[in-house]
């Protein structure tokens, strides 16, 4: 080999390894949630929305599925999906959990007496990570109208305040998400999921809530 083939091989392998380097020290933040976390027909979603006000520090993945229940026993349950697992496997730094609103559907609220035990099993089955991730909980958006089973009046009245006992239970962080959206249904496309300027605020309220300064920990205890 010459050897401006090898000072070439070596810059490459620098390179590599300083893009390597990069990527692992980025704040990881998983986004969990229904099709309002997923984007439906949106070009810009919430997380993508995040990822630009976060920067490049930061790794933001949408881990969202439309219809989506926090319940187990609801029609389609958040548990049973791979995003679920894959959200779980990455070891993120930060999770945003932002479900309920499907929920509040008749067919799904008759479990209502299973949604905080249930909420706080899903809290900490992120806590419990070896990532030892911050976790938030989010306060649905309002519904404006009531549709596809959806109930504005079950979401502010019930579901509201169910996910703020499990964040007193779990000691996660709550991100309001039910007031600034107060009065701004023109900021939905159908009463019940953001456009792309609600979408943006979504993402805006969420970076709010974070830390001003947030630093990636040092080391990672290994997954058993």
């Amino acid at each position: 080999m010459t050897p401006s083939f090898l000072r070439a091989f070596a810059v490459a392998v620098c390179l590599l390894i300083g893009v390597q380097a990069q990527a692992q020290n980025k704040i990881k933040v998983a986004c969990v949630g229904n099709s309002i976390t997923a984007g439906t027909r949106l070009k810009q979603t919430y997380p993508m929305a995040l990822q630009q006000l976060l920067g490049e520090s930061f790794e933001v993945r949408n881990y969202g599925v439309g219809s989506r229940t926090l319940l187990k026993k609801g029609d389609f349950p958040y548990w049973k999906e791979a995003q679920y697992q894959d959200a779980l496997g990455w070891q993120p730094d930060i999770v945003i959990i932002k479900l309920g609103t499907n929920d509040s559907k008749p067919q799904n609220w008759k479990f209502k007496d299973e949604f905080v035990p249930n909420y706080v099993e899903l809290v900490n089955s992120f806590q419990n990570l070896p990532s030892k991730p911050k976790v938030y909980v989010c306060l649905p958006l309002p519904a404006f109208e009531d549709k596809w089973g959806i109930t504005g009046s079950i979401v502010k009245n019930e579901i509201i305040p169910a996910v703020q006992q499990v964040a007193r239970q779990t000691k996660a962080q709550t991100i309001d998400l039910y007031t600034p959206f107060l009065g701004k249904a023109s900021l939905t496309y159908d009463a019940i999921h953001p456009n792309e300027e609600g979408a943006a605020l979504l993402a805006a309220e969420v970076r709010k809530a974070l830390p001003k300064k947030m630093k990636k920990k040092a080391k990672r205890s290994k997954a058993v």
